[in-house]
C-alpha cells in the first residue's frame, strides 16, 4: 500500500490484565450503529491490549414471551417461518452462547445482511442461514435460538440499559478496574479522538498504540468494510480511501458489493 501507510511506531506492551472494560450499547440494526463501527474497529486495532468489551443490545421491543413461544412452534414444524423485529436480538444472544467471538461474528454478518438488504433479517429462516454461513454449531444454535436462555440474555441487556440510564444508542460506558468507581458514560457518538482521550484518562498514563495493519490484513480481520470505515481506520479522507479501494479492485484483490444505500468491500 502506497498512500495509506503508517510510520513505524513503538510496539505496544503486552498487558495480560486489561484494566478497562467497555460496555457498548447498540441497536444492532440501527444505521447509527453501522456508522460507529469504523471508530470501534480502530480502537480495537490500536488499543485492545488495554480493554475488554461487550455489546449490550438496547432495542426496546415488546411481546418477547409470545414470540419465543411462536419460535418453539416453528422449531416443531408448526410454522415454516416467522418474522418479527425481536428475532435478530435473540439470534445474537443465541450465538453468544457459543462464545463471545461467535456472537461478535454473528452480529457483524447480521449487519452486513441488513446493509445489503438482500434478505429480510427479521426472518427466522434468514437468521438460521447467517448462523450456518459463519460456521456455528447449527444443532446448538437452533436449540438456543428457541430457548429461554437466549430470551433471558436479551432481557438482561435491556435491564442493564435501564440500570445505567442509557437513553441514547449508540453509547459507551467505560469502567476501570476499581469497582468503587462509577463508569464514565458517553452518550451518542463522537470523533475517534474523544474515545482515545477517555481511554487514556481511564488508564492514567500515555497510551502506546499498536501499528495499524495493512489494508489487506484489516480485511482479513473484518471481512467487509465500507469506504467510510477505511477512511476512519487509516485517518484519511473519503476520496483517498475510495481511491485506494478502487485501485485494489482493479488489481482484483477486492470486490465491491453495492446497493442504493451502501457500498461494501471485501477480499476476493
Amino acid at each position: 500500500m502506497n498512500s495509506v501507510q503508517l510510520l513505524s511506531q513503538p510496539v505496544a506492551p503486552s498487558i495480560a490484565h486489561k484494566p478497562v472494560e467497555l460496555y457498548i450499547f447498540i441497536d444492532p440494526l440501527c444505521p447509527k450503529a453501522f456508522a460507529m463501527k469504523g471508530i470501534l474497529r480502530k480502537l480495537q486495532l490500536q488499543y485492545e491490549h488495554y480493554f475488554t468489551w461487550r455489546y449490550v443490545l438496547s432495542t426496546e421491543l415488546s411481546a418477547l414471551n409470545s414470540i419465543t413461544n411462536r419460535m418453539k412452534g416453528c422449531l416443531n414444524g408448526a410454522e415454516l417461518d416467522i418474522t418479527h423485529p425481536v428475532l435478530p436480538s435473540i439470534a445474537i444472544k443465541a450465538a453468544e452462547l457459543q462464545g463471545k467471538r461467535a456472537g461478535s461474528r454473528y452480529l457483524t454478518k447480521l449487519q452486513q445482511y441488513a446493509a445489503l438488504k438482500t434478505k429480510n433479517v427479521n426472518s427466522h429462516a434468514t437468521l438460521l442461514q447467517i448462523a450456518e454461513e459463519i460456521g456455528l454449531d447449527m444443532n446448538e444454535f437452533t436449540t438456543d435460538f428457541g430457548s429461554k436462555e437466549a430470551a433471558r440474555a436479551f432481557q438482561c441487556d435491556l435491564y442493564i440499559t435501564r440500570e445505567m440510564d442509557v437513553d441514547e444508542v449508540p453509547s459507551i460506558v467505560f469502567f476501570n478496574e476499581c469497582i468503587e468507581d462509577e463508569g464514565l458514560k458517553v452518550n451518542g457518538s463522537y470523533h475517534y479522538e474523544v474515545y482515545e482521550h477517555i481511554l487514556q484518562e481511564m488508564i492514567g498514563e500515555e497510551l502506546v498504540p499498536q501499528p495499524i495493519p495493512s489494508l489487506e490484513d484489516v480485511f482479513k480481520r473484518y471481512e467487509h468494510l465500507t469506504t467510510a470505515e477505511v477512511a476512519e481506520i487509516f485517518s484519511i479522507d473519503y476520496v483517498a480511501a475510495e481511491r485506494e479501494l478502487k485501485k485494489r479492485m482493479l488489481q482484483q484483490k477486492i470486490e465491491r458489493l453495492m446497493t442504493d444505500d451502501v457500498t461494501l468491500w471485501r477480499l476476493k
